[in-house]
C-alpha cells in the first residue's frame, strides 16, 4: 500500500507505505498537517514502525515531532541533517542501512547535495527521492549546506544505476521513473 499526501504550505509529498499482510508501515517526510496523516494511517489500519525524514528542511520535517508523540514511532534521519530539526531524532540512518517494514526491505541511500544529510529510500519497485531528484528537475543546491556538484554526483552514482523501470517518488510534484529522468531531465541531457 502506498499513499501520497501533499502537506504543508509548500505542498511537500508525504508518503505512507504499508504492508498489506502485516499492517506494518512507515511515514516518509511528514511536513505538516499531522491530523490528516494520522487519519490516513488510522483508515489504513496500519501500525507505524518508523518516521523517516529524507532531509531536515521544515517542509519535510515539521510534523515529525508531533507525529512521533501520537504514534510512538522513532524519527529517523541522517546525522548530518539532524541539527536542522530543532528536536532530537531517535535514530541516525547511514548509507546502505536496511529497514524492514513488514516484509518490505527499505534501503537507505545517502545522496548529499540538496543538504549534507539528504537520503533517498529504495523500496521494492520504487525510490523515494526527497528533494534530490524530481520529475524533470533536481533539488536546489543554493541553500546552506547545498552543493551542486555533489547533488549531480549523488544522482548519477546512486540513483541512475538502480534501473530504468524503477518508479521515482519525489518530495514535491508528480512521480516519474529513473529511465525517464536519465533520458529527459534537462540537468542530465545536454
Amino acid at each position: 500500500m502506498l499513499k501520497k499526501m501533499e502537506v504543508g504550505s509548500l505542498q511537500a509529498n508525504c508518503y505512507i507505505i504499508g504492508h498489506a499482510e502485516t499492517r506494518e508501515g512507515c511515514v516518509i517526510d511528514p511536513g505538516g498537517e499531522v491530523f490528516r496523516i494520522v487519519q490516513e494511517i488510522s483508515n489504513s489500519n496500519l501500525t507505524i514502525s518508523h518516521i523517516i525524514l529524507t532531509h531536515g528542511h521544515f517542509d519535510h520535517a515539521s510534523g515529525a515531532a508531533e507525529l512521533r508523540g501520537i504514534l510512538k514511532a522513532p524519527v529517523c534521519i541522517h546525522q548530518s541533517d539532524a541539527g536542522a530539526l530543532g528536536f532530537q531524532a531517535d535514530e541516525f540512518l547511514i548509507d546502505g542501512q536496511v529497514l524492514m517494514i513488514g516484509a518490505y526491505k527499505l534501503t537507505v541511500l545517502h545522496t548529499p547535495g540538496h543538504t549534507p544529510g539528504g537520503i533517498c529510500i529504495l523500496a521494492p519497485g520504487a525510490v523515494f527521492t526527497g528533494d534530490t531528484l524530481f520529475a524533470g528537475s533536481i533539488g536546489r543546491s543554493d541553500f546552506v549546506g547545498g552543493d551542486y556538484r555533489q547533488l549531480i554526483k549523488s544522482i548519477q552514482e546512486k540513483l541512475f544505476p538502480l534501473g530504468n523501470d524503477l518508479r521515482v517518488y519525489p518530495g514535491h510534484g508528480p512521480a516519474s521513473s529513473i529511465g525517464r529522468e536519465r533520458t529527459t531531465n534537462p540537468f542530465f541531457v545536454r
